[in-house]
């Protein structure tokens, strides 16, 4: 799958620009702040419906403007596609495939399967669970669309636990029967959720680890671990065992909107024993498995956004990865870059045809 045109009008700093890319390798380089990033946040919003680095959409608005509008077109399954996202501010965002509205955004979620790499991924380490959780949601939803709706009514079952129990607390009042209800909700969504997450996590873990000893020649040992209360019991058992905790807290104390993800380096904890080489290649690892996988679900390529990677990392990771994008699994890839004569000598080893995008 390829993207071949973008057209953006009042996206964050762009007032108005068209891109024409390269069905292979597209380097967009320039100082900091000239809207390198911004065309890749585009390509990503096209995929996802929202923005990877700003999901408030009236903050994606060109200031002074009241509305914007991203355009791609797409070669896919030997098929052209013309996406559209377009937002006013006071108004819903609107997404058109092939000039046609979608009912809901999670209709769109999977079409145009796409991985990026980012600084930002930081946050993978450095944050709490609810970030984790997103990067293997996302990822299953990208190819199970009945879990992303399991997922979604999940969430919203828990919101009404949560407006139930305050409601006990402001009334000094308890309802057995109606709690029993979101119990049970709770119990059948959560359990289907679990499981295919450590069906996931059991498929994804070892090729995550591949990646890494690929990009470090094997001289660190990495892990995950799935962390998550239901591998000792069921939901049921354990929404009834919080109760009076739940109570207290008025909130869901349980579930699996509590799971989370061990990283590990040599056995100790990335996030405080970890370099930034490291822990770069850790979240780089990540990404290439997530590719891999979603390759290997849909039976089609995604489209690889690499912005801002090779800074923090030695020659020698450098080298690997560039190694590791340039096998025939990859199609088309995105770099962005401050230096634009390290991204050409980059490109250069790899030794494929490219266009280089010089942004002032």
């Amino acid at each position: 799958m390829e993207i071949n045109t973008l057209t953006l009008l009042h996206y964050k700093n762009f007032e108005s620009a068209d891109f024409t890319f390269h069905n292979k390798i597209n380097c967009l380089v320039g100082n900091n702040g000239v809207g390198k990033t911004t065309v890749l946040d585009a390509i990503y919003h096209l995929s996802f419906g929202k923005s990877y680095f700003n999901p408030v959409t009236s903050q994606n608005i060109t200031h002074g403007k009241d509305f914007f509008m991203i355009e791609g077109t797409y070669q896919r399954d030997q098929r052209e596609e013309k996406v559209i996202i377009s937002a006013k501010k006071g108004q819903k965002k609107m997404i058109k495939r092939n000039g046609k509205n979608y009912d809901t955004f999670s209709e769109h979620i999977g079409f145009l399967p796409l991985v990026m790499i980012s600084p930002a991924d930081r946050d993978l380490i450095t944050e709490g669970s609810d970030t984790r959780r997103k990067l293997i949601d996302g990822i299953i939803s990208q190819n199970d669309s009945q879990y992303l709706h399991e997922l979604l009514q999940y969430n919203k079952v828990v919101s009404q636990r949560n407006s139930l129990l305050k409601y006990f607390t402001a009334n000094q009042t308890f309802d057995a029967t109606t709690l029993d209800i979101y119990n049970e909700q709770l119990h059948q969504l959560g359990s289907n959720i679990f499981e295919k997450r450590t069906e996931f996590l059991t498929e994804f873990i070892p090729v995550f680890k591949q990646r890494y000893e690929a990009i470090t020649s094997g001289n660190e040992k990495v892990s995950i671990t799935y962390q998550s209360k239901l591998q000792h019991i069921g939901l049921s058992d354990l929404l009834k065992n919080n109760l009076q905790r739940d109570r207290m807290l008025q909130y869901t104390s349980v579930g699996i909107h509590k799971d989370d993800l061990d990283f590990t380096i040599d056995s100790y904890p990335i996030k405080k024993f970890g370099s930034q080489g490291q822990q770069k290649s850790f979240l780089i690892a990540l990404k290439l498995a997530q590719f891999e996988i979603l390759k290997q679900q849909n039976k089609v390529t995604p489209i690889l956004l690499l912005d801002d990677i090779f800074d923090k990392l030695d020659e020698q990771r450098v080298s690997h990865i560039v190694a590791l994008v340039n096998e025939q699994k990859f199609g088309q890839l995105f770099i962005s870059d401050t230096h634009a004569k390290r991204t050409e000598e980059v490109i250069k080893n790899i030794s494929a045809s490219y266009k280089l995008f010089e942004l002032s």
